[in-house]
Parts: C-alpha cells; structure tokens; sequence
C-alpha cells in the first residue's frame, strides 16, 4: 500500500463511518497507515517458528474469586 492508496482508504473509511477528516488529517493518516503497513510486511517475513511465538506460551491469569457485599469469599 503506497501512500495514495492509503489516503483513497482513510477517506472513503472515515466517509463510511461518517466521522469529520479534513484532508490534512486524512494525509496524516494515511501516512501513518501506509507506514504501518510496511512494517507489517517486514514483519511478515520474518520466518518465525512455533517456539519464538509468545502466543504459544501465553497462559491468561486464572480469574479472581468474586466476593460477596460482606468483603467475604
């Protein structure tokens, strides 16, 4: 995505979502977006194993007790 493209995005999105861009802001976030998304390709191709993944070794904390109005478990 070059930068034009992401400028055509932002602006038919924001119209989309009937949300106010001027197009100075459009043309900043359309930058950001366009740079964002060329990370995102760097990054995809880096080849990355299941082992240097943190998502295969994340564990979510266990939920806490709820306690009753008394302050009790």
């Amino acid at each position: 995505m070059d930068a034009s493209q992401a400028l055509v995005y932002v602006t038919a999105a924001a119209a989309a979502l009937d949300l106010p861009l001027d197009q100075e802001a459009a043309r900043s976030v359309a930058e950001h977006l366009a740079r964002t998304a060329a990370l995102a390709r760097l990054l995809g191709d880096v080849d990355l194993g299941p082992e240097v993944e943190l998502a295969e070794i994340y564990r979510p904390a266990p939920f806490p007790m709820a306690m009753d109005p008394k302050g009790t478990e």
